[in-house]
């Protein structure tokens, strides 16, 4: 059975849709309460038997990114047809007429920015919610349209979007039965990306800028068993804003697994994301499929 036997309207709208790899490529928008603008993300569902339901892994992209990026350029569609996992790429950030960006237009701020928080500060709260869209908003959408199984739910990212992958993972242990990262940035508090951002989303607000840190997170008491995280050696990001060193103490203090693996020669970009894409992703089905759908 193919995606668009069970896709839903009119709660989501479909874009496009293309056979790949023996599964269908769709892109969607759809009205957001949470954001109150209009919202895009794809989701790759592989051929399945009918009345199955399939484990789902979420995608959150960086600086700058769309969906888009991760659609065209991650190459995850075969290793995902192979193991049976459904993929979900949200966009970054609200975008629209009437949402504010950066004063400066700036890359590292607003559209394209959205850090996967819910901003507090004027002029951005009213829109940048973009913590209840991932965490709330967005999986009930796709457990109402598509084959999902919600009890067999991960999450990974690049970058920003790594970022968010571990701050959600982190906060919500149960939900997410494997978290993993591309290069992610784990301590945006102490590095100029994230001191940015959380200064205009959230003001002075300490306790809130720690609630979206995962280094924070961990030193305050976040646990989960496993972590994985690849991380490439030239990255031209890696001393001044991801900091995985940071990591992998906060990490070692806590008895966490973390499997940090620095690449040689690769950098920030989609050509080192998608030669370690499959990795990551049978990573997240051999925990998916656990029989107590634990996580470690």
């Amino acid at each position: 059975m193919s995606e668009q036997a069970v896709l839903e309207q009119p709660q989501v709208e479909r874009v496009s849709a293309h056979r790949s790899h023996g599964g269908t490529q769709g892109v969607y928008r759809h009205s957001s309460v949470a954001t109150g603008t209009d919202m895009t993300f794809s989701v790759f569902v592989p051929d399945f038997t009918p009345g199955a339901k399939l484990p789902v892994v979420y995608y959150l992209s960086g600086l700058t990114c769309t969906h888009a990026n991760v659609t065209e350029k991650g190459g995850f569609r075969r290793a995902c047809a192979e193991l049976g996992l459904i993929l979900v790429a949200p966009d970054t950030s609200p975008r629209g007429e009437g949402v504010p960006d950066d004063p400066a237009a700036a890359y590292d701020f607003g559209l394209g920015a959205g850090f996967y928080v819910d901003a507090t500060e004027a002029p951005y709260a009213a829109n940048y919610r973009m913590w209840t869209y991932v965490t709330e908003e967005l999986p009930a959408l796709i457990a109402a349209n598509f084959p999902v199984d919600m009890m067999r739910q991960s999450i990974m990212g690049h970058s920003m979007g790594g970022h968010g992958a571990l701050t959600i993972g982190l906060s919500f242990p149960q939900r997410f039965k494997a978290i993993s990262a591309f290069s992610p940035i784990v301590a945006p508090s102490l590095v100029p990306w994230g001191q940015k951002a959380f200064s205009g989303y959230f003001g002075t607000d300490a306790s809130a800028w720690r609630r979206h840190d995962a280094v924070a997170l961990i030193e305050d008491g976040a646990r989960v068993p496993g972590l994985l995280v690849d991380q490439g050696a030239a990255d031209e990001f890696l001393e001044t804003q991801l900091r995985p060193d940071l990591l992998a103490a906060a990490c070692d203090s806590a008895g966490i697994d973390l499997e940090l693996n620095l690449r040689a020669g690769y950098d920030h970009s989609y050509y080192f994301i998608s030669t370690f894409m499959a990795a990551h992703l049978r990573w997240h089905a051999e925990r998916l499929n656990r029989p107590s759908a634990g996580q470690a």
